[in-house]
């Protein structure tokens, strides 16, 4: 029997602007998060500042922009030319109102629908915004959108220029904790793509002269590159590439008017496309697109007429116009990379040997690996279709709505008992599991082959989807959820060793987490606490009156589906495995995972002396 459900006037509600953002946030900032991701929306909060300030540098105005992060507090300064200052207020906080719709003061501008910082605004618990401009200056303040001052404009001898100060509103990005290393990596992609541009970030100085030349030498070290990075620049483009000795799979990283397409789109697609039709034509032979771009590192970066992007987040281009009198997308991109790229490689006859080599050496590697990837992928389907290993989510991450589609998560857990937990425990919408046998094999120094020879690593492989790019990655997190003992810190490793000798570029680009769970529980008959450490322990049973009951969790299969739901769910805890830039893979993998060293014993006997210090105390 169908429900009569009343549907009057009083069903509908009209909205304000702060109304809606506060309620449907992912529809201005993706997914909301605590940190833990470079994609979380408080960073997404601090570009969407930022971006004005770009703005203002690529139109001439302001060469440096100060950046400080202070615990929940962000502050963003820059030097251009100022809000106007009768409209601060209304830029800040009135949908449809800002200098970008006016395409004669912002030519090829990151955003276009005027929304960015109306949404900082909304989705902060304290926003201020300062304009300085013909020695005047004026500073609005609001709480969650609201206005609650608002400062006549006086006269100062401050800079030109614009100040936003802001906190995210923690009843909105629960737990949130911001990470520096997410802030570097966007601050060094602006300085990359923005010569003569200078960011100050909590006083250090982050600065460019060589471009998607500095970006690529910060992915790769020159020790591992097959040849000299070769870097092309003309009007509206950038393109930087090499191919990696070590790296198996592709790296491409794309950028539209100076924003980071990380979902890539037209113009990485037709990148990609012009790389493998110019080398064939240069070589005059018909190499496979797999072996061309195998182990390639490149980046690419064009300026267009009011881009269209997917999302308001501007993460996919979806323009196939470059505007402003120029060809089609496609057209500029394809002649400028087969006239440039072609020409460098007539002048360049010891990178072009090289890069022939490697395209030889990829296409070898194929042939002798094809027998047995058609086996394992045979192998691989049958698992997957017998469902003994993944308990799939029951939406795939390509077609997951638009709000959903980044908090697609693959568990990869140890032992029956873990996974049962987990599997009755996860979300079934957006989570999955995967079962690990025991523990992985060691598999530093080892080729591709491994991958398709061990069962293990062959079906996480099928079920990542990562075979030959982590472009179609099904689940935007992987994390791995062991046990916090000597076990499964073992399992910990080598997973990170599988995916750092066969997949870097997934922890690169922050998809790699270590799931916090906790290590004691700490109750009486009326309050419950978990406790992820020690200190939180102490703190619990401070809390409590009389004697608590403390329970110390020595697996994740001791703790019960109903209490799995707390640390998995809104409040899930991750640590993301972040890659030292000053430390290569291959020096990395050496030390930890090669043969057993003096300098690894050493280092292991003094770390342990200082746990030992720490429980004697």
């Amino acid at each position: 029997m169908v429900e009569n459900t009343q549907y009057t006037e009083d069903n509908i509600r009209s909205l304000d602007w702060k109304e809606h953002i506060r309620m449907r946030p992912g529809m201005y900032i993706g997914k909301l998060g605590d940190g833990s991701s470079p994609d979380d929306g408080i960073y997404i909060l601090i570009k969407e500042v930022m971006d004005n300030c770009i703005d203002e540098f690529v139109m001439g105005a302001g060469k440096i922009i100060e950046v400080s992060v202070k615990e929940e507090a962000v502050t963003v300064r820059d030097y251009g030319r100022g809000i106007p200052l009768g409209k601060v207020v209304d830029v800040v906080s009135k949908m449809n109102t800002g200098g970008k719709y006016d395409s004669k003061a912002f030519k090829k501008s990151v955003g276009l629908n005027g929304v960015g910082t109306k949404a900082v605004n909304a989705l902060s618990s304290h926003f201020l915004v300062q304009s300085i401009r013909d020695e005047q200056t004026k500073i609005a303040e609001f709480e969650c959108g609201n206005l609650v001052k608002d400062e006549p404009v006086i006269e100062t001898n401050l800079r030109k220029g614009t100040k936003v100060v802001f906190s995210p509103d923690n009843t909105i990005f629960k737990n949130y904790k911001f990470r520096n290393e997410y802030i570097e990596k966007m601050i060094k992609n602006y300085v990359y793509l923005n010569r003569g541009l200078t960011i100050l970030f909590n006083g250090e100085k982050y600065t460019s002269e060589n471009g998607l030349k500095d970006l690529l030498l910060e992915e790769i070290s020159e020790e591992t590159m097959q040849y000299p990075i070769i870097h092309l620049v003309d009007n509206d483009i950038e393109i930087a590439l090499t191919h990696s000795k070590t790296q198996y799979s592709e790296e491409f990283h794309s950028f539209v008017n100076g924003q980071n397409t990380t979902q890539g789109g037209t113009h990485q697609n037709v990148f990609r496309e012009a790389v493998v039709k110019t080398i064939r034509e240069f070589y005059g032979k018909n190499y496979e697109a797999s072996d061309i771009r195998k182990s390639i590192v490149s980046a690419i970066s064009i300026k267009v007429m009011e881009p269209v992007f997917e999302s308001q987040t501007k993460t996919k281009l979806g323009s196939t116009e470059m505007g402003d009198g120029l060809p089609s997308i496609r057209v500029f991109i394809t002649d400028f990379v087969k006239k440039n790229l072609d020409n460098y490689l007539h002048k360049n006859p010891d990178t072009a040997d090289a890069l022939q080599r490697k395209i030889i050496q990829a296409e070898r590697e194929r042939k002798d690996l094809a027998g047995i990837q058609k086996l394992a992928r045979e192998r691989a389907k049958s698992v997957n279709l017998h469902n003994k290993k993944l308990r799939d989510c029951r939406v795939h991450l390509n077609d997951l709505k638009k709000d959903n589609r980044l908090e697609s998560t693959m568990f990869i857990t140890e032992g029956d008992s873990a996974s049962g937990s987990i599997t009755k425990s996860r979300n079934v919408n957006t989570q999955a599991v995967f079962s690990l046998r025991g523990k992985p094999l060691n598999c530093y120094g080892k080729t591709k082959k491994i991958v398709y020879e061990n069962e293990e690593f062959n079906l996480l492989q099928a079920a990542l989807n990562i075979e030959d790019s982590i472009e179609n990655l099904r689940y935007n997190n992987i994390v791995i959820a062991t046990d916090a003992d000597v076990d499964g810190m073992h399992i910990r490793l080598l997973l990170i060793t599988f995916f750092l000798q066969f997949f870097p570029e997934l922890i690169k680009e922050g998809h790699l987490y270590i799931l916090e769970t906790p290590l004691f529980r700490v109750r009486d008959k009326n309050k419950t606490y978990y406790c992820y450490d020690e200190t939180e322990k102490q703190e619990a049973i401070g809390k409590l009156k009389g004697k608590p009951e403390i329970t110390r969790f020595k697996g994740l299969g001791e703790i019960s589906p109903d209490e799995f739901k707390n640390f998995i769910g809104d409040d899930i805890r991750l640590d993301p495995v972040m890659m030292d830039k000053t430390v290569g893979i291959e020096a990395l993998l050496e030390y930890y995972m090669g043969k057993n060293t003096p300098e690894r014993q050493q280092f292991i006997i003094e770390n342990l002396k200082v746990e030992l210090d720490v429980v004697a105390e």
